[in-house]
């Protein structure tokens, strides 16, 4: 059956596959130290600083991987970045007594290096795999692999709190730790050689993008998912644990169906975005889905400022804010791949992932300090002001000149 499909079908697939196994990991991770560090006693501000490096050193990998890649091949930066956080995950599993704040960061550290390595790859290497005349076949593509991807985080989700539940924190770390062993040692063996290596050896300073319209999408990206971990990462889960009293069974189940869900809309995204009008989006789509998005935080802060049921708002909110933050977030991906330049393809997708990771950053500090002092209440009305700056934003994003026109990078 696979020996039918041709060699970019079966390199497109090996990708995802590298990447779905990646995010179980990452998922799993993530709820696994946000709940395992929360049940010692840690405060929000102190779980959210376990992450500081992770999104720090994401921001790094970004800016650096691109340059990498388009020198190395994509191959060889996802290779690397699954051995990484096979590194990570051994770094965990180290006795109670080693797992201190500063050996916890640093394999977080490792493990942020790893997950933006591999996402870099794994987006850059579809702009190659896809002829550059079929925007709609990428845009199909791109939401296929990012929406599937965010749909295994959410398994991760609930794997990681399940896994917690079941055997402890170490045992579950190992079992991840030996799983991605494997993936990696079937990728080192059937991923193409020097997919993604430019014609040109880049220089160091062509890190720095000079697309107007990458360098806009990157802006927009930033805002938008600080928007979204501003209240989604620590205030959250642990607003749930806190509040309404939940174990952490229901936590990582509830978010994992979350994010299951977001990542099945991100992969209709074509369907809402471009199939009835017959064109890809571009930076007027952007806007009109942007400004959506804003509304759905800042109408919770409000009703949550009005003394409404906390959690109704919650499941209510969370659910109309993941179908609009799913599509916004397709609809970047496609349009960072789309804009993007075909040789050295992964500086032009780095710098972007890079903006992101930066969101990230912000959102992730913002989500443990702003929690702490103000309630998640405040955490919404800032995921509000951000939505509204990245849809300012994508007001200046490139438009189509007539209904038949593709992006032009």
């Amino acid at each position: 059956m696979l020996a039918r499909l041709s060699s970019d079908v079966r390199q497109y697939l090996l990708i995802t596959g590298n990447y779905w196994a990646f995010t179980l990991t990452d998922g799993a991770l993530r709820m696994l130290v946000v709940l395992h560090f929360h049940a010692l006693g840690y405060s929000p501000l102190q779980v959210a600083m376990l992450f500081l490096f992770y999104e720090i050193f994401g921001v790094v990998t970004n800016l650096l991987g691109g340059w990498l890649g388009a020198r190395i091949g994509l191959n060889r930066t996802m290779n690397i970045g699954l051995a990484m956080q096979v590194v990570a995950l051994s770094m965990l599993v180290a006795p109670s007594p080693w797992l201190t704040v500063p050996w916890v960061m640093s394999a977080q550290a490792l493990s942020g290096v790893a997950k933006d390595l591999n996402k870099m790859s794994a987006k850059s290497s579809i702009k190659l795999l896809v002829p550059g005349d079929q925007q709609g076949l990428l845009f199909r593509w791109v939401a296929a692999l990012t929406g599937s991807k965010n749909a295994l985080k959410g398994v991760g989700f609930f794997l990681g709190g399940a896994l917690l539940t079941m055997v402890g924190f170490t045992q579950a770390v190992a079992i991840m730790a030996a799983a991605l062993l494997l993936v990696w040692l079937a990728s080192l063996a059937l991923l193409k050689r020097d997919l993604g290596k430019a014609k040109a050896k880049p220089k160091f300073r062509d890190i720095l993008s000079k697309s107007r319209a990458i360098n806009l999408l990157s802006a927009a990206r930033l805002c938008l998912f600080g928007a979204r971990d501003v209240w989604f990462v620590v205030a959250l889960p642990v607003f749930l644990a806190t509040s309404l009293g939940w174990d952490f069974w229901q936590i990582g189940g509830f978010l994992a169906a979350w994010i299951i869900g977001y990542g099945v809309v991100q992969s209709l995204a074509p369907f809402f975005t471009a199939r009835r009008s017959g064109r890809v989006p571009d930076g007027r789509g952007a806007f009109a889905w942007a400004l959506g998005l804003a509304i759905v935080p800042a109408t919770m802060a409000a009703l949550l400022g009005g003394g409404h049921d906390a959690k109704t708002i919650l499941l209510v909110g969370l659910m109309a804010f993941g179908v609009l933050f799913a599509i916004n977030s397709s609809l970047h991906s496609y349009l960072i791949v789309s804009y993007a330049s075909e040789d050295g393809v992964s500086l032009d997708v780095g710098f972007y992932y890079m903006a992101n990771a930066l969101g990230r950053l912000l959102g992730t500090v913002l989500s443990g300090w702003v929690f702490q002092v103000a309630g998640i209440g405040a955490c919404l009305a800032i995921s509000a002001a951000f939505v509204g700056a990245a849809s300012v934003i994508s007001l200046a994003l490139p438009r189509h000149r007539t209904p038949a026109a593709t992006p032009n990078p």
